[in-house]
Order: structure tokens, then C-alpha cells, then sequence
């Protein structure tokens, strides 16, 4: 059996593909799997045990239709083709390449709409993984629960060896408004280190720098800013020793699942009901009548208020913390 798997984007979404991974190898355990997936987010999958080649589509290189066709020619034939992506690039991959289709479905375009139209609130049909495991059920594959990985190597290890007794802290996130604020991440830093003596790590892009030390310097000493410092990789081998992660609904929560350490993911704008949470992932939110209002976050509240992310205090993160562990 030979099958290919497609998620192109983006970092979060790449890394829930693999319960789907991990069933297909378990399923098909002399077959040959492949995984498409944008150059910019395959640091999310690669190293994964379940894939014998990943395939790395570049933008810049395979530009439009014909590049697409052209990207498409390169591959071989499949038995089986798994769009988990379902856009146009691997709808037409799907179309140029040999081999059944099994396509998950997307929400419906209309109700996409209307939630960006503002005209209603936003909630989900089902979780992410859900939803990639429904058309596969036709090869006897059954959703699990969200047994996710992320992998990374010993090298990446010994570069973060050096930092012990640490919680971490993840920031950023795609859009404004799914970023719990900065003077709340500063205080619930406060309160870690007071009540446990642990050291803060923040991590996150380059581009994040600013914000990230705006916030290591409102915290405290004990606070360490290594924004655009670690590779993903290495990130994610820093979780993997952290006490504990909290962080905004972006890559650092999946990855800190992946690397099976206690996480605490903060919800706004966002439907937290994409996932599911269990003793090892806690869910904070504060339930405002008027959350969940985007699909992706925005660049401003649309109310203009972010009640969603103010009224969810540091106090009230810290208690749910202290409950937890």
C-alpha cells in the first residue's frame, strides 16, 4: 500500500495530522507513506517514526497552476491520497496525481461567512482531528482521543541542557486579538515564581521580540526572553522539560502536547472546542457571551472592549494553575 498524506499548513494544524499518522502506520505497517507539506511548517512533522518521505512543497518554486502540475508530475502514483488540507493546491495535487481520493470536509463556506461578516458567533461542527479521522473511516480507522507528536532530536536537547527549574511562557500567537495581554502574562509570571521559585522562560518568533521583553522586563529577574534564540525544534525540546507551558491558542500548545508536558492554552476570540483537553491539557476561558466571535482572531476586538482576554485575570489563570498540579 502506498498512500500520501496532504497538510500543507500551517504549524498547528500540521502537528494534529499525527494520530492520523500514527493509525495509518499501525494499519498498513509494510506500506509506504508520504506527507506533503509547505517548506515554512515542515519543521511541525519532520522526524515523524510513521512517514517514510516528506515532501517539501516550495512556493516560490511551484508558482500557479502549471507549478502545481509541474510539482505534481515530480511524485509518483498512489493506492491512496489523503487530503487533510482540502484547498485549492491539494484539491488540483489530488486531481494530477494517480490514486484514490479520501478528502476531509471543511466547515461549510457559508457559515465562514456569516462569522466574518459578523453577523454570527462561531462554533465548531466538531474538533480538527475529528473531523480528519471521518473520511477515513471507511478504511477502519476510528478517532482515539488527541495522542499528538512532536519530535526533535538530541542535538536539540543539549542546546536548552543549561535550563533548569523553568515554566514557560508562549506569548504570541497568529493574530492580535488571540494574545492574552502582556500585563497579565507579566503578574501570572509574578505569581509562579513566588509560589513555586521557578525561573520564566518566554519563547517565540523574532518578531515578537519586543512584546516578549516588554514582558521579561515587567516580570522580574527571574524571567529569561529567548524570543528568536531556539529553532523549532529546539523549542519544542524545551518544553519537553518544562514544569509547565501556558500559552495562547497557537503552534506552543500542540507542541507542548506533543511533547507530553502539562500545558494550560488561554482562549478569546477562538472556538476552544476545535480540541479536546484532558489532565494534561487545561483549557482557560472565560466564557463571554460574545466569544467565540472569529475563526482565525482579528486584529482588534470587533466590540472593542477584549473583555474575552481582560476578564480572564492572572488570578483567575494562577488559581486553575494551583488546581492542577
Amino acid at each position: 500500500m502506498k498512500i500520501l498524506v496532504i497538510r500543507m499548513s500551517s504549524f498547528g494544524d500540521v502537528i494534529l495530522t499525527t494520530p492520523i499518522l500514527t493509525q495509518l502506520r499501525e494499519k498498513y505497517p509494510n506500506g509506504t507513506i508520504d506527507f506533503i507539506v509547505l517548506d515554512s511548517f515542515k519543521e511541525a512533522i519532520r522526524g515523524n517514526k510513521n512517514i517514510d518521505n516528506l515532501i517539501i512543497f516550495e512556493k516560490n518554486k511551484y508558482r500557479g497552476i502549471k507549478g502545481i502540475y509541474n510539482f505534481s508530475k515530480e511524485l509518483d502514483n498512489y493506492d491512496l491520497i489523503i487530503d487533510l488540507h482540502a484547498k485549492m493546491r491539494s484539491f488540483m495535487i489530488s486531481k494530477f496525481v494517480k490514486g484514490k481520493v479520501l478528502r476531509y470536509r471543511k466547515r461549510a463556506l457559508w457559515k465562514s461567512l456569516l462569522v466574518k461578516w459578523k453577523l454570527i458567533k462561531y462554533s465548531v461542527d466538531n474538533t480538527i482531528i475529528k473531523s480528519y479521522f471521518k473520511p477515513l473511516e471507511v478504511l477502519g480507522l476510528k478517532y482515539r482521543g488527541e495522542q499528538l507528536e512532536f519530535n526533535f532530536e538530541d542535538k536539540d536537547l543539549e542546546k536548552v541542557q543549561n535550563y533548569n527549574n523553568f515554566v514557560v511562557f508562549a506569548p504570541g500567537a497568529s493574530k492580535e486579538t488571540k494574545k492574552w495581554t502582556k500585563e497579565n502574562f507579566s503578574e501570572l509570571g509574578r505569581l509562579i515564581n513566588k509560589e513555586y521559585n521557578k525561573n520564566i522562560i518566554l519563547i517565540g518568533g523574532k518578531n515578537e521580540w519586543d512584546d516578549i521583553e516588554e514582558i521579561k522586563n515587567n516580570c522580574g529577574e527571574f524571567c529569561i526572553n529567548l524570543a528568536g534564540q531556539l529553532s523549532l525544534k529546539e523549542s519544542g525540546a524545551l518544553l519537553s522539560r518544562a514544569y509547565f507551558v501556558v500559552t495562547n491558542d497557537s503552534g506552543p500548545f500542540h507542541m507542548a502536547r506533543g511533547v507530553k508536558t502539562l500545558s494550560f492554552v488561554i482562549f478569546g476570540p477562538t472556538d476552544p472546542n476545535m480540541f479536546e483537553y484532558d489532565e494534561k491539557s487545561i483549557l482557560l476561558f472565560e466564557y463571554e457571551s460574545c466569544s467565540p466571535c472569529s475563526l482565525h482572531g482579528d486584529k482588534e476586538c470587533p466590540k472593542g472592549h477584549f473583555n474575552c482576554m481582560k476578564k480572564l485575570t492572572a488570578d483567575k489563570v494562577f488559581t486553575k494553575i494551583k488546581s492542577s498540579i
